[in-house]
């Protein structure tokens, strides 16, 4: 099976659904640390602000933590741009967990690689597509300009993410996912001074 090239950030739970749902795609998939959004408002924030740009794919469990989780999430997106993915209630319980869930289903993490890849499949192809393609924004870009690699990276990714209406404390890979979908390269260049 080949890698689908999804173009939209794609929101889950934990780790272990990104580490699925990067088994069958490539994307910018983020995690929601779990019940940890409703502590971590940065993140939110992100979100947020991913959402007033791009499209948004919400793939959280089918149980009822996973139904908190995208509520919270679909108060804080609009609604034009979200794209809420749900996967089946299966009974079972995840090969790493020695006992199943709360409701003794199956989460995000536990679904079979077809499955998700048949879900994510029709958004595959996308304008959003052509733009990353076009957009050589890389992390040599963010060394050239002082935001990885050096004294002081972190106050510039702070500073560069801010102007921008996007939480402190980014990572250099999170803030580099985040701006090739809010920026052109040339309106990457102005803001940092390049051109």
């Amino acid at each position: 099976m080949e890698k689908l090239k999804i173009p939209y950030p794609i929101i889950v739970e934990g780790k272990y659904d990104r580490l699925r749902v990067l088994s069958v795609c490539d994307a910018n998939v983020l995690t929601t640390d779990g019940f940890g959004i409703f502590k971590k408002q940065e993140k939110l924030s992100l979100f947020r602000r991913l959402g007033e740009t791009a499209p948004v794919i919400i793939l959280t469990d089918s149980d009822g933590a996973g139904k908190l989780i995208r509520s919270h999430l679909t108060s804080a997106i609009p609604k034009d741009r979200l794209i809420q993915l749900y996967i089946p209630q299966i009974k079972g319980k995840e090969k790493r967990k020695s006992a199943p869930s709360a409701e003794g289903t199956l989460g995000v993490e536990g679904m079979e690689r077809e499955l998700i890849y048949d879900l994510l499949k029709p958004f595959e192809n996308s304008e959003m597509q052509e733009r990353l393609q076009e957009n050589p924004l890389s992390k040599t870009d963010f060394y050239i300009d002082g935001l990885s690699g050096g004294e002081g990276s972190a106050e510039k990714r702070d500073a560069l993410a801010v102007s921008l209406g996007l939480p402190r404390a980014m990572t250099a890979n999170a803030l580099l996912a985040a701006l090739r979908i809010l920026l052109t390269y040339d309106e990457y260049l102005e803001k940092v001074g390049r051109k």
